[in-house]
């Protein structure tokens, strides 16, 4: 009797443990696009928490966390839908690559060669061009680990959208039990290249779709930022955030300058990359303190893109009136990085990739509550 008491108990630990671990990631089939198949890996850490991702992309679809109250919610834009995950937003959650964020006029200089970009954010090349890795239906592959996670490979060929070099492409994706996103990137190339990585998830600590994002309150572990021109190419100067909409060094509401005038023009909202100090852990914090949810981000990378959104100011009576409307400020993004227009920049981090060097980097998003 003790010898099948026994048996049975091991067997019941075993089924647990090994339930467990089946339900860490699961896979869903959501259909094909040009011919590859198109799936939807859903992430679930020991907490119970969700992280929700496409090889469509590499892109970042949903993620669930809890607020102060224990109530779990979806703090990013998204779709778990074929038709959306491939017709909405091309940048929303994905992976960005060969090169994000701007080149102006789609061109650069390589080793005396210039080479010409697809111009899709007028008149310059953005977040890799037309048809850059967002658009791109990658290789899948559940990892066998402690925690979930799911690696996306890609080999993008020489003189895809314009840029030289064959280069073979990892992201992957872990799902921590502390609820951290951990992003490990990692490229090669045969031939001498530029490379910028990132992701472009959008996020609002309210709940995805439940209004305004102006209330959350910023921190960056950055006192410079790389001015813009007009058409939002850095100027080469690299400046102090000092008495400036830029200067989040100390925590402010995200929308704490916005509609006020700054350099004779009414400040619109943030596009803009922040020279990293380095001298903490997290490079950015936001804080909501409606929700008590907390967001830190950590990398290796030298900047920061932080997007708010460039819409009007209504947004500022909306809030007097208690009123919290989904609109274009209902979510941002802090995108870790190399600076803007990098190649065409010889003062900025170097972005060049050479034959017989990998490209390594991690970015990681943590979530956690506070209750105050």
């Amino acid at each position: 009797m003790k010898r099948i008491l026994s048996f049975a108990v091991a067997l019941l630990i075993s089924c647990l443990l090994f339930g467990q671990k089946a339900e860490k990631v699961a896979k869903e089939v959501l259909g094909n696009q040009n011919g590859s198949e198109v799936a939807l890996f859903t992430l679930t850490n020991k907490a119970g928490n969700v992280l929700k991702i496409s090889n469509y992309g590499a892109k970042i679809v949903r993620i669930d966390v809890p607020d102060k109250n224990g109530v779990k919610d979806n703090i990013t834009t998204g779709s778990e839908k074929l038709e959306f995950i491939v017709k909405g937003d091309p940048f929303g959650g994905a992976s960005i690559g060969r090169f994000a964020n701007r080149i102006a006029n789609g061109k650069f200089t390589l080793d005396g060669i210039e080479y010409s970009l697809p111009i899709n954010n007028a008149p310059n090349t953005l977040h890799g061009g037309r048809n850059g890795w967002f658009s791109k239906v990658w290789n899948a592959e559940i990892v066998k680990g402690k925690q979930p996670a799911v690696k996306f490979t890609y080999i993008s060929p020489d003189m895809e959208e314009g840029f030289p070099g064959t280069v073979s492409v990892s992201v992957t994706y872990t799902w921590s039990d502390k609820n951290e996103i951990i992003i490990d990137y990692a490229a090669t190339t045969d031939k001498k290249t530029v490379v910028n990585f990132t992701n472009h998830a959008y996020f609002n600590l309210h709940g995805a779709g439940k209004g305004y994002i102006f209330d959350h309150i910023l921190t960056l572990n950055a006192s410079k930022y790389t001015p813009l021109n007009e058409t939002k190419i850095p100027t080469g100067e690299i400046r102090s955030v000092k008495d400036t909409p830029f200067d989040f060094t100390t925590p402010h509401q995200m929308g704490y300058k916005i509609g006020e005038t700054y350099e004779d023009k009414v400040f619109m909202g943030y596009d803009d990359n922040f020279v990293l100090d380095g001298s903490a852990e997290a490079c950015a914090t936001v804080y909501d303190p409606e929700s008590g949810r907390f967001m830190e981000v950590i990398t290796d990378q030298p900047g920061l893109q932080f997007y708010s959104g460039m819409g009007g100011t209504a947004w500022k009576k909306a809030a007097v009136n208690g009123e919290k409307p989904s609109s274009s400020r209902s979510a941002f993004a802090l995108e870790t990085q190399h600076f803007p227009d990098s190649p065409n920049q010889a003062g900025f981090p170097t972005t060049v990739l050479n034959p017989g060097e990998q490209f390594k980097s991690r970015t990681i998003y943590r979530f956690s509550v506070r209750n105050k």
